[in-house]
């Protein structure tokens, strides 16, 4: 199912220290660097930023 890495599966982990984490896919093309998204945070119960967790 995976193809040839180019969409490889990413941890985004919140900078909020609670531990929470999503699980998303990103295009190496577009953002080779790590990727930040603010997204919310149930723990923290707020938006938050989220940083690639390698």
């Amino acid at each position: 199912m995976a193809g040839n890495g180019l969409r490889p599966v990413v941890r985004l982990r919140s900078a909020a220290g609670t531990g929470y984490t999503y699980v998303t896919t990103k295009n190496r093309r577009n953002d080779p660097d790590r990727l930040t998204l603010r997204k919310y945070d149930p723990v923290a119960r707020r938006h938050v930023t989220f940083r690639e967790d390698r």
